[in-house]
């Protein structure tokens, strides 16, 4: 671009061009004034591409920026099929019929609230898209950012997606609240804000948050005022309390201690996914769960079986001294209603809870799967996706059963493993900060593969070993579509390059994935003992050595994944939801 001297230095030359020319052919008054507009149109020109004042290529640039994020919209959108999510509510009481509305109502509000955290300025960006594509989109993402491409903005201008999404001072550095004198600084129910003088400083969410958590608060207390089960009513009178103090651990207890109860909700600020910069603060969500007591009564047993798993891992002694807890429920749900974390992007379809180490330690934990949106991806995603990609001689082994029991199984092995170093450096997720989550993804993935195989070499679980390997591919395949921006997708790009090394699978000529069953087995032990080795010593910086190694797409698959996208074959799905779809009020 040329400055404004020189501008001004060519337009005078074509002004003497124009005066000459003028001169020259005064006699022939018809070409006179068709050359002097000319080089007036000229001189404009020039002076127009100089100042950068040229507002029609502006617009030009506008309308195909704009254009080509109304096309990716438009392309991305179907990757979601859209599921009504509902139940046969037919065996719940009266009682039960009525508090299922106040809970669902209770859940909205987590849903405002998680707004908030991920991006705030919600309603001033949806007033300003017309597009309902769009709109849609960003909706589902709860942004302008696609969670499931690696957190890609899709809107003109919003710029990437902060780290700390907007739990910290936009801008501020790691090193900054590493280095600053808040007793707080890595709370994991407050947030970081700055002063003009640039002071920073902590607020509680139940400060922050005050109106709405009292609404949610008054909710839950008129469910407990309905609710027949000693154990249910208990538990929504302490989290309802809970929610308005912060104080989150009299109602975890409460929790884990129902044992008869029909319906349930997971509520409050729960998972740390969302702040990448710390993985300190949580993120406000809900699950609306009716019991499938059946289901779960083919599953308590389990739990009590965690002690001899821990000490058969396949790891060294001094990683699996710890004594896992049985007090533990495992238990089938169908869910009802999502809200907030859980539904932004792809859907939680199994839940091991609560986060707290000490309570995990002293009473365990519950793991709650979600029957009938496990269901709705195996049969929407996992099914098409191995018809596509699996080898055709191993597609007979790929069984909801042991899709089921492999995610079921995840989250068991969330209890099993190491909780503190043995390094001296604490707690595991303490001292590997923001590396902690993938990680203990990635070990809950594995050593759930690793009961799966101990248990049915025990006859404790019924099947074909074929079965769980192959669905455990397929379920790979399915997850590393949601790319490597979030916890999961690292988790299993991690596994999916490890196997890969290991020989566990081949990718055949015809561009199909064939497990390998012996080598299998022989990767899976591998990769449990170097995740729990990684885990018990607390070592960040190898952690994150493995993250920048193993957790990453490589073209070949990325060019297998965009052939499912090709065939229109959905990566998630989207829940059509709420006392419409339930036919109650």
């Amino acid at each position: 671009m040329l400055n404004f001297a020189q501008c001004i230095k060519l337009y005078t030359k074509l002004l003497k061009f124009t005066n000459l020319a003028a001169i020259y052919f005064t006699m022939k008054n018809l070409y006179r004034s068709t050359l002097f507009v000319s080089a007036i149109a000229i001189s404009a020109g020039a002076l127009s591409s100089c100042t950068g004042n040229n507002k029609s290529n502006h617009e030009n640039t506008a309308v195909v920026q704009k254009d080509s994020l109304t096309d990716y919209v438009a392309q991305r959108l179907p990757i979601y099929e859209r599921v009504k999510l509902t139940t046969n509510i037919n065996g719940l009481s009266v009682n039960d019929r009525k508090i299922l509305p106040l809970l669902i109502q209770a859940a909205e509000i987590m849903d405002q609230l998680y707004w908030k955290q991920a991006y705030p300025q919600r309603d001033s960006l949806l007033a300003t898209i017309k597009d309902e594509k769009t709109r849609d989109f960003v909706n589902i993402n709860y942004g302008p950012w696609d969670r499931l491409n690696n957190d890609k903005p899709f809107v003109e201008g919003v710029g990437p997606k902060p780290e700390g999404a907007f739990f910290y001072p936009k801008g501020i550095t790691k090193e900054t609240i590493e280095k600053s004198d808040l007793k707080d600084k890595f709370g994991a129910y407050s947030v970081v804000q700055k002063d003009s003088t640039g002071k920073l400083s902590t607020v509680p969410y139940h400060v922050l948050f005050a109106a709405e958590l009292q609404k949610a608060s008054s909710l839950l207390k008129q469910a407990a005022l309905i609710a027949e089960d000693a154990g249910l009513k208990k538990y929504l009178n302490l989290r309802a309390d809970a929610l308005v103090t912060d104080n989150f651990t009299a109602s975890d207890y409460a929790w884990l201690d129902m044992k008869t109860n029909g319906l349930d909700i997971i509520i409050g600020p729960i998972e740390n996914y969302e702040d990448k910069l710390f993985n300190a603060r949580t993120s406000y969500e809900a699950y609306v769960l009716i019991k499938d007591k059946e289901w779960s009564k083919r599953l308590a047993k389990y739990v009590k079986m965690l002690p001899e798993l821990q000490k058969n891992l396949p790891v060294a002694a001094k990683y699996k001294t710890e004594t896992p807890g049985t007090d533990s429920e495992l238990n089938a749900y169908d869910v009802v209603y999502y809200a907030g974390d859980c539904n932004a992007g792809s859907k939680t379809i199994a839940v091991n809870l609560p986060n707290d180490e000490k309570i995990q330690q002293e009473k365990g934990t519950r793991r709650s799967q979600l029957k009938n949106a496990m269901q709705a991806k195996f049969d929407k995603i996992l099914v098409p996706i191995s018809k596509e990609l699996i080898e055709a001689d191993q597609q007979q082994y790929i069984k909801f059963d042991a899709f089921f029991a492999n995610v079921m199984f995840h989250e068991v092995a969330h209890g099993l493993g190491i909780k503190k170093t043995i390094t001296g450096k604490g707690f595991v997720r303490a001292a590997l900060k923001e590396q902690y989550s993938w990680l203990e993804e990635g070990k809950a993935d594995i050593l759930g593969l690793y009961m799966v195989t101990g248990l049915l070499k025990k006859g404790e679980l019924q099947g074909d070993i074929k079965d769980y390997y192959t669905t455990f591919m397929a379920g790979i395949l399915r997850s590393v579509r949601f790319g490597v921006s979030e916890a999961h997708g690292k988790a299993n790009m991690q596994c999916f390059n490890y196997f890969q090394e290991k020989g566990a699978f081949e990718r055949t000529p015809k561009g199909t994935y064939k497990v390998n069953f012996e080598k299998f087995a022989s990767a899976m032990n591998d990769l449990s003992a170097f995740i729990l080795t990684l885990q018990g010593n607390g070592d960040k910086a190898a952690v994150e050595k493995a993250q920048k190694e193993k957790a990453v797409i490589h073209p070949t698959l990325q060019t297998d994944l965009d052939r499912l996208t090709k065939k229109n074959i959905p990566v998630d799905v989207v829940f059509e939801q709420g006392v419409d779809v339930l036919g109650v009020k």
